[in-house]
């Protein structure tokens, strides 16, 4: 059946019939089925029938499972393009870019994997360094073992936390049209500002059917649970 629901998805999409190619990609997601492809079909198709929010929702679900592909990124930022909110990002400090650029090279698995090399590495090393009579070669050897070791905390940091990434509730997604932040979680309370499809935000906290956001300038305000959708995804 999970074959016959792709071709048939596949075969929507291709004759541009969208609305039953979502129903039917998404079928196969709420079945538990979760990859990268998955998610890169789904976005494809919201974004064809128009749908900005659903778009990106699906670009960040698709970067969870593999934040290296950068044809993702790219269609994600044209989606974004597509988004009425243009809010200036509180300016990040260089280091903090340089770390998240390079973790974000590889995927979590990848990561693992080099951790593992670095410490074969760094244990072959340190047999070398224990079992060579030459100075420079112990040396080498020793250099050789700390940097590994040091690649490999990171590497090991690095996975641990785009796993924790893939399932995190810190991150949403405007989904309707038009989302007023409130100044305190109640109808009545005063509208901060407002915010438009597409536009991604961070939960700080929850009260009741109301969440705490804060966008990228650093403006705070609480808005309805059913008005933004997390991108995490289901542990398979």
């Amino acid at each position: 059946p999970v074959d016959s629901l792709w071709d048939r998805a596949n075969t929507a999409y291709v004759n541009g019939d969208y609305a039953t190619a979502i129903i039917t990609y998404d079928s196969l997601s709420y079945a538990g089925y979760e990859s990268n492809k998955l998610y890169y079909n789904i976005v494809n198709a919201y974004f064809k029938a128009g749908s900005i929010g659903k778009s990106i929702l699906y670009y960040n679900r698709a970067l969870r499972l593999d934040p290296s592909d950068s044809d993702t990124r790219h269609n994600l930022r044209i989606a974004n393009t597509y988004v009425k909110d243009k809010i200036d990002s509180v300016p990040e400090f260089f280091v903090a870019g340089w770390i998240r650029g390079w973790k974000q090279s590889l995927s979590s698995n990848a990561w693992a994997a080099v951790s593992l090399v670095m410490l074969a590495l760094a244990l072959g090393a340190v047999l070398f360094y224990l079992l060579s009579r030459n100075i420079k070669l112990r040396k080498a050897g020793f250099y050789t073992a700390i940097g590994a070791l040091i690649i490999g905390v990171c590497a090991v940091s690095f996975s641990v936390s785009l796993k924790n990434q893939v399932s995190s509730d810190g991150e949403a997604v405007v989904m309707i049209s038009a989302a007023p932040a409130k100044s305190s979680p109640d109808n009545q309370s005063k509208d901060i500002f407002i915010l438009h499809e597409g536009t991604k935000v961070e939960i700080i906290s929850s009260l009741g059917d109301w969440r705490e956001i804060v966008i990228a300038d650093g403006k705070k305000g609480w808005s309805l649970h059913n008005s933004i959708e997390v991108p995490s995804l289901l542990q398979l």
